[in-house]
């Protein structure tokens, strides 16, 4: 005996072309979207060109570099290698000359020196008071001092590398030397941090992590 297949009214099947077309067509459409909320709607105010760029990027490290002239003292007072506490003394002296530095690049530049927030220095200097605040006074704090300092260092370099690059893309040679010897002495004071953890400070640490376990 055949059984008779009933069909439902209304239930016709959408040929396998549509149904991939409409699939394709609404992953575009989310696709589409997800690009357009990606896009950062300009201030009012943005550098249009290079040399607003330029100019809006030393304001930042300007600030940066006032800003970590009251954070190294600081750090010096919360060390005890006397290595360390040297370095960040000299350092801090090397940092108020690149402070003087950049206000003769703002003059050659024709611009008032001026600071804008540096809300990447200003997040790595919290970091550093917290890692003081979460390490006890000895070899492990001076250990997480220099990571703290190196970070801010290569956060730096960065920076003055490419304040360099923009200023001789822009043909201003003469800031492009004088950013260029505030970079050097940023990776030499980078090579004394590492120097200081290496030879004395880290393994200085690890005896005291050895005793605390006997």
């Amino acid at each position: 005996m055949k059984t008779t297949e009933t069909k439902k009214p209304g239930t016709k099947k959408a040929p396998a072309s549509k149904t991939a077309a409409k699939q394709t067509s609404a992953k575009t459409s989310t696709k589409q979207t997800t690009s357009k909320d990606k896009t950062v709607k300009a201030k009012s105010d943005a550098a249009e060109g290079l040399r607003e760029l330029f100019i809006d990027s030393l304001k930042d490290i300007y600030w940066a570099e006032k800003a970590l002239t009251k954070a190294l003292p600081k750090m010096a007072k919360n060390a005890t290698s006397e290595n360390l506490i040297t370095a960040i003394n000299e350092h801090l002296t090397v940092t108020e000359g690149q402070v003087e530095r950049l206000e003769q690049v703002f003059e050659i530049l024709g611009e008032k020196a001026s600071a804008k927030k540096c809300d990447a220095m200003e997040g790595l200097i919290k970091e550093g008071e917290s890692i003081m605040e979460e390490t006890q006074e000895g070899a492990v704090r001076d250990a997480g001092i220099i990571s703290a300092s190196q970070k801010i260092e290569h956060y730096e370099i960065a920076s003055y590398g490419t304040l360099a690059a923009f200023a001789l893309t822009l043909n201003e040679e003469e800031a492009a030397a004088l950013l260029q010897q505030t970079l050097e002495e940023e990776k030499e004071a980078d090579t004394i941090l590492t120097e200081a953890a290496y030879n004395t400070i880290n393994f200085d640490a690890t005896e005291e992590d050895q005793q605390e376990e006997e």
